[in-house]
């Protein structure tokens, strides 16, 4: 029997066990052939206000378990993401169209994720404050309660697990909304994982739904965070609605990154990581390099290089053929980034590469001429498309990295450090890398971008997960009762 026995999960979804989905079921489709996979449960707005007090009432009893045998889930847990790699890692291929190399590092993100949260629970959980009475005086981290998480298809189980397994570690429940295109890779193998790693029940909930379940989750009154993942609309949408019943809502969003090559580049070194930044899970990343800002002096060199490369990169079926492209995830996602390149050549931008497809399959595609005004070059694409404009001065380029309503990720590439750590400190975004591309991400380093890429919260690290999972409280302690004046 297989770890993910289709058994267990077909039409259900997890509250501690696997019940009938009151929503019906739905298929899991693999997007490079269009065969059905398995069918996983939908649920309904029903089904999450009953998980929602489920999981409240789990909550009380898990946070008051004992840090050890917190930590102690969430390592087994990062085993069992090793133990059982060779299974999941077919699922994320043939689910959500990674290519191997991807799935690996998703799976080797996921088992780190935990590992690093198991630290959380034995972390400080406070500090002793001066105070004018005769007292102790503390303030100290609680668990939140419950977290609702809602995680979106691109990198199913990266950006399900990052918030998971550290508001499990700090003594919360949750209740997880994956996307239902990725519903097991995002939701069925973390109810299996924790399933098995020994989280009592009712900690956590796994309910893969439409818009109706995840407003359900973000406005339900036992659920008390709201960790959302998705587009910047989306969440625009959920940042209101959890203002509006006042909690606190984490919100990474889009991004249109820019990728910065100085004059003094080596284009030889600097290829492989543009190509990476632009094309990695065909551009379907929130960090993926959305703009090639390129000095003049390099401009022609950078485009016909990068339209070279992205002319043998083979695209097809990762789960039969060796390739560096998969599929795009659906046809409306599809059609999107073909109507971007089309109105983008009809603004006076190139095709030095791609622009073409066949089913989902979407070559890497390179646009000269890019720059303000190209609808490629303005927008969010999540496709693989690197939309190339040249600059002048440092001046220039950082005005251009800077004009844009995201502020996610920045890579800059140039043989000065330090010169280019001068230029990241001109532009603002949450993350910004010298000598790399843009998409990058480790289980302990902070996450986030500003403006319309999110609300700058952040996950990753001690500090970052204890501030976006717990709550502060202020504890006195007096040996006598205090006297007041009447």
């Amino acid at each position: 029997m297989s770890f993910l026995d289709d058994e267990k999960w077909t039409g259900r979804v997890f509250t501690g066990s696997w019940e009938r989905a009151a929503g019906g079921d739905a298929a899991v489709v693999e997007p490079a052939t269009g065969d059905e996979l398995g069918r996983v449960g939908i649920a309904s707005p029903q089904d999450l206000a009953a998980s929602a007090a489920k999981a409240a009432e789990a909550q009380r009893a898990w946070a008051a378990t004992s840090f050890q045998d917190r930590a102690a889930v969430l390592r087994r847990a990062g085993d069992l993401w090793q133990q059982h790699a060779a299974e999941l890692k077919d699922w994320l291929i043939r689910e959500s169209g990674s290519i191997p190399g991807k799935a690996d590092f998703e799976l080797h993100v996921a088992a780190q994720e935990c590992y690093e949260a198991a630290a959380l629970p034995s972390h400080p959980t406070g500090e002793v404050l001066p105070s004018e009475a005769p007292r102790l005086s503390m303030a100290r981290r609680v668990p939140a309660g419950v977290v609702g998480v809602i995680a979106p298809f691109n990198a199913p189980l990266i950006l399900s697990i990052r918030s998971v397994a550290p508001a499990l570690a700090l003594g919360n429940s949750v209740v997880l909304k994956p996307d239902p295109r990725t519903a097991v890779c995002g939701g069925v193998a973390l109810a299996r994982v924790f399933e098995e790693a020994g989280l009592p029940a009712g900690v956590l909930h796994v309910l893969p739904g439409g818009p109706d379940v995840g407003a359900a989750l973000v406005e339900d009154p036992h659920v008390r965070v709201i960790s959302f993942t998705g587009s910047t609309a989306a969440g625009r949408a959920v940042g209101e609605s959890a203002g509006r019943h006042l909690k606190r809502a984490h919100l990474e969003l889009g991004g249109n990154s820019a990728l910065i090559v100085l004059d003094d580049a080596d284009l030889e070194q600097a290829m492989s990581a543009a190509a990476w930044g632009s094309f990695f899970h065909q551009g379907q990343i929130c960090m993926t390099t959305g703009r090639h800002l390129v000095h003049a002096s390099l401009y022609d060199e950078y485009v016909d290089r990068l339209a070279e490369k992205a002319n043998h990169l083979p695209v097809g079926n990762p789960f039969t053929d060796q390739v560096a492209l998969g599929p795009i995830i659906d046809e409306r996602q599809r059609d999107k980034i073909h109507g971007l390149v089309t109105s983008s050549v009809d603004a006076g931008a190139k095709v030095a590469a791609g622009g073409t497809y066949e089913n989902l399959f979407y070559r890497a595609t390179v646009l000269a001429g890019a720059g303000p005004s190209v609808p490629a070059y303005d927008q969010e694409v999540f496709g693989p498309v690197a939309p190339v404009a040249k600059f002048a001065t440092l001046d220039e380029a950082a005005k251009l990295a800077s004009e844009s309503e995201y502020g996610l990720s920045l890579g800059i590439i140039t043989a000065d450090v330090a010169k280019g750590l001068a230029l990241a400190d001109r532009i603002p975004t949450g993350i910004a890398h010298i000598n790399d591309q843009t998409v990058n991400d480790e289980a302990l380093a902070p996450f986030g971008g500003v403006f319309d890429s999110g609300t700058g919260s952040r996950f990753g690290g001690p500090a970052a997960n204890i501030e976006a999972f717990t709550e502060t409280r202020w504890v006195t302690m007096r040996g006598d009762v205090a006297a007041y004046p009447f």
